[in-house]
């Protein structure tokens, strides 16, 4: 049993204990009671809330529940002291055997250690990059494309059937844009001077595309209306935009399960149906919105709409689901996509989008609690922006994109691993600089050189050895630095629990720099005092507990990293 459930365990006991002895006289709700590791390690081993979240259902005064609660946890089996801090916070100081037990764990459970069934089987979708089809992918979508990634496999490794999807805007009027811009292209391949209008899709990328139709077609349709080629041309560059896509993503380590066509959704008929849907539990009328706010009278034309009862789900506004000239808006192709989701997937959704979808929140979360009938079964999750420099400098220019930095050229410039480790060091929340020449320098300023070099260098101790004693006396494991280790490797199963149901992938990249970091200091520790190092030839007692912390700390490391689909170096 790892060491947080088992002080869980035990204190779930003890307040049974504490009730029916009439210490405590009403029942308590322990949900939010934690046991974690202290920010600062003067306060001990383990701290909890316990006395501070409990003391209001308690009628007890915090400090006073915590001298109560203190008492109690000095009989826990493993505990050698407590201590109340400030108003009632709660420290431990915990065996280092305790500690030590955790390493054998590791090393039973392999790669699952920390494998768990939060999710218990449950089915999830996440979808993530969904870029329109008129392009390559560039840097700032690879950012949502590693979020949405990396959640999967970390939602994966906790027990739920995860479904990774992408949403393909084949049907909006810049996949019309995107036709008439390959068709220049396509009179250029066929020897005309062009002139590209403003308005169109300038990029040098869709030359290719303009001289696979040429190659296809010849001069079928050149100079001809646009009535005869604009379908053609728009399903030819939508699907071999997207096969580019798809290279690109796979390049940066990801496959998804399914590619979703908003066109296919749209001529099935999917619209109407979540329409219907809607108006059935009596979501949708028709009536008149007021003007937005900051627009002038005479720029609003008040009409009737049919109209989706946004407010009574937390927007700001009630929203039109079709057009004045009868089509539906792209709003509600957005709600029949997301009821098409809903149907497949029978339980929530997850969507990673870029931060200039920020309108989407309110309109989308009401939509799909209408739908459903439950709230929380949208969670979106917005990506901020990715600053790209090279030594300090914006980097803003692509050869083949013209306008901006593709994902290809990043991956070119630096590899998957680094891209997908780099897009995890900040909350998705928070913008992110990616700077060439840091993401690629051999330092500790570096996260993943840092983690993958403690994973190496773990490894070299192993190669010396050949081979890891099976039997330890692990009560050896004494020296603070050693305990730095083994309490962040302990804290490995609770932290991808917590991430998992949080939705936070990028708290396992902060873990494993943490990590790496008590890796390094016990490792830096054993050069400046000879008696801290791992391998010991006058006392195998010792170097045998070390390897065994040795090889339990490579594992979790690799772990880390396979969650995140970054591959593990064994040296460097």
């Amino acid at each position: 049993m790892n060491i947080f459930t088992y002080f869980e365990t035990q204190f779930a006991a003890l307040i049974t204990q504490l009730g029916a002895s009439g210490h405590i006289t009403k029942e308590l709700d322990i949900s939010r009671v934690v046991f974690e590791l202290p920010r600062d390690p003067d306060h001990g081993d383990l701290a909890t809330n316990a006395a501070m979240v409990l003391a209001k259902s308690a009628a007890m005064k915090p400090r006073e529940l915590a001298v109560l609660l203190s008492e109690e946890l000095k009989k826990i089996d493993g505990v050698d002291a407590v201590e109340i801090a400030g108003p009632g916070f709660i420290n431990l100081q915990i065996n280092p055997l305790l500690w030590a037990r955790e390493i054998s764990d590791i090393l039973t459970a392999g790669y699952d250690y920390g494998r768990n069934n939060a999710g218990q089987g449950a089915n999830v979708n996440i979808e993530y990059v969904s870029a329109n089809p008129t392009g390559p992918l560039h840097a700032a979508h690879a950012r949502g494309a590693v979020i949405g990634d990396a959640l999967a496999g970390l939602m994966a490794f906790s027990g739920w059937q995860v479904t990774k999807e992408y949403y393909v805007n084949d049907a909006g009027g810049q996949v019309d844009i995107l036709a008439r811009s390959v068709y220049l292209r396509y009179c250029e391949a066929l020897g005309d001077t062009i002139e590209i209008e403003a308005g169109l899709y300038p990029g040098a990328y869709l030359k290719d595309v303009g001289t696979k139709l040429a190659a296809k077609y010849g001069d079928k349709f050149h100079k001809r209306p646009e009535a005869e080629w604009l379908s053609t041309f728009r399903l030819f560059s939508v699907s071999d935009i997207m096969e580019g896509i798809k290279d690109d993503l796979q390049a940066l380590g990801i496959q998804m399960d399914r590619f979703s066509s908003e066109r296919e959704l749209v001529e099935s008929g999917a619209v109407q149906k979540a329409i219907d849907k809607l108006k059935a539990n009596g979501h949708v009328y028709t009536g008149v919105l007021q003007p937005p706010k900051g627009k002038e009278p005479e720029d609003w034309e008040p009409r009737e709409q049919l109209l989706f009862r946004s407010t009574e789900f937390g927007d700001d506004t009630d929203r039109p689901l079709q057009k004045s000239n009868g089509s539906w808006t792209y709003f509600a192709s957005d709600v029949s996509y997301h009821f098409d989701k809903l149907e497949r997937t029978k339980g929530p959704l997850i969507d990673i989008l870029g931060v200039d979808h920020g309108g989407y929140l309110k309109r989308m979360t009401a939509a799909v609690e209408a739908i459903s009938g439950q709230k929380n079964m949208l969670d979106i999750r917005f990506c901020q922006l990715v600053n790209l420099m090279e030594n300090g400098k914006p980097v803003k220019m692509s050869k083949r994109a013209g306008n901006f930095v593709t994902v290809r050229d990043v991956i070119d410039a630096v590899g998957s691993d680094v891209i997908r480790f780099i897009m995890l060091t900040r909350r998705n929340d928070q913008t992110l600089d990616f700077d060439y020449a840091k993401v690629t320098e051999q330092s500790r300023d570096n996260p993943v050189f840092y983690v993958q070099y403690a994973h190496a260098r773990a490894c070299s101790v192993l190669r010396q050895i050949g081979k890891v004693p099976h039997e330890a006396d692990l009560s050896v494991l004494k020296d603070p630095a050693e305990l730095a280790v083994l309490k962040m490797l302990a804290s490995w199963p609770k932290l991808v629990e917590s991430a998992a149901r949080a939705h936070e992938a990028h708290r396992i990249a902060f873990f494993l720099v943490d990590l790496a970091s008590s890796f390094h200091s016990l490792w830096n520790a054993g050069r400046e005092n000879p008696e801290l190092r791992f391998i010991l030839d006058d006392n195998q007692t010792i170097t045998a507990a070390r390897l065994q912390l040795v090889k339990a700390t490579s594992l979790v490391i690799a772990t880390g990293l396979n969650v995140l689909s970054i591959k593990a170096l064994d040296e460097m």
